[in-house]
């Protein structure tokens, strides 16, 4: 009963707008009813730097659809990863965060704390702290929503921890990783940390499941399914900390 009334408060309390359908990728929203039948389901976030998109994913008969793209408003230190405090760079890697990294009530209104420094980074000796996805619309070195995205983004995340979600995937690229723009991307000084990245991009392009991802020898590693079995239905978010 307690679960279901947290479930009504919750989509009663969901913002009366539209948000922002022009999308990163080629998926295609779901429609207003099935999306707010989906409060409650295990949720994944992809973040794409350049297009300045913040993808919400839900569960649905096995693979995770497409119900919300919303404009970023600010985020610093242009494209690449996040190396050291006071570099006022914006992360990019994967993170997996539980319900402790919920900030309901923070400064920047509400805010999920993307996890960083994650296996990877420590494994690098990166250093940072209170790197998040916020809103307030102003950042240096997170990702700054409108407070009415957040409200939606907040809500949606919420509620799949208290239905029973363990771990939430945040995947963050510095652009949609197609092989044209790695291609375009080839002399930057971060391509062999992009190339960790594009994997995990391409699994979910393919499969409409959050990758796999494991840190070995410090570097990521994007593992496959053991069968044919959905990966949330196997080990998915396994934490990387």
């Amino acid at each position: 009963m307690i679960r279901i009334a947290l479930f009504l408060a919750m989509l009663l309390s969901l913002p009366l707008f539209t948000a922002n359908y022009a999308v990163a990728s080629d998926a295609v929203p779901v429609n207003a009813t099935l999306k707010k039948q989906l409060l409650g389901a295990p949720v994944y976030i992809q973040i794409f730097k350049q297009e300045r998109k913040l993808e919400l994913y839900a569960q649905l008969d096995g693979e995770f659809r497409l119900i919300g793209s919303y404009g970023i408003c600010d985020f610093s230190g242009g494209l690449g990863n996040k190396r050291r405090e006071g570099d006022f760079k914006s992360p990019e890697g994967f993170y997996n965060v539980d319900i402790h990294h919920l900030k309901p009530d923070s400064r920047f209104y509400r805010a999920i704390n993307i996890g960083f420094p994650n296996a990877y980074d420590i494994s690098q000796g990166y250093s940072g702290k209170y790197l998040m996805i916020h809103g307030n619309c102003k950042s240096i070195g997170c990702y700054a929503m409108t407070d009415g995205y957040m409200d939606e983004i907040f809500t949606y995340v919420q509620a799949a921890f208290q239905f029973g979600q363990r771990n939430l995937q945040i995947s963050i690229y510095p652009f949609k990783m197609t092989d044209a723009n790695m291609k375009a991307h080839k002399n930057s000084s971060y391509y062999s940390f992009w190339s960790q990245l594009q994997p995990g991009y391409a699994y979910f392009e393919k499969h409409h499941q959050p990758p796999n991802v494991v840190v070995t020898d410090g570097k990521y590693e994007v593992l496959q399914p053991l069968s044919n079995t959905p990966l949330s239905s196997q080990l998915a978010f396994a934490p990387m900390k």
